[in-house]
Order: C-alpha cells, then structure tokens, then sequence
C-alpha cells in the first residue's frame, strides 16, 4: 500500500535501492583485486612478502591500512524517500 503520491510497491523498491548501493560499496571498499604492489602507495614503504601473499592486490602497507581503519568512512548519503526531515535540514 503506497502513501500519497508514490506506486504500490515503491517504497520496497527504494529500500531495495538502498541495500544493493550499500552492498555494492562493501563489496569494492573490501576486496583488492589486481597485482599487490612492492611499495606502499600512501608512505613508499616497502609492504612485506607475506601481506602481499595473504592480501592479493593490496596497495597500502599495515601501519597505513590501521591508520584508515582508524578513520570514520566519509560517503554522500542519498535520502530516496525525501522525508520532511531531510528537506527541513
């Protein structure tokens, strides 16, 4: 049962939306893929033998990787609803 303007169903297809751009941005933040690089592309250091072995495609060092552990993930969060709430922001 749709609410004021929206189709039947479109609410679904929003949340819907939602989870598949969530899953989609977990899915490419988690997994390097390619060859691992010699060096750290952020410091230069050399990144060891055995993580470039464990991590295929890996392109940070440890000490950098924690560093961005560290840190809250910045993204555009996009409102599909439009609530009152956000248009009152």
């Amino acid at each position: 049962m749709a609410g004021g303007w929206a189709r039947d169903g479109a609410v679904n297809e929003q949340i819907e939306a939602s989870i598949e751009d969530e899953l989609q941005r977990m899915k490419s933040r988690s997994a390097p893929s390619g060859e691992s690089w010699t060096h750290c592309a952020e410091c230069e250091e050399p990144i060891p033998e055995a993580r470039r072995r464990a991590v295929p495609g890996v392109k940070i060092c440890i000490d950098c990787q924690r560093e961005r552990d560290g840190q809250p993930a910045t993204r555009g969060g996009i409102n599909r609803r439009g609530s009152k709430d956000s248009q009152l922001r």
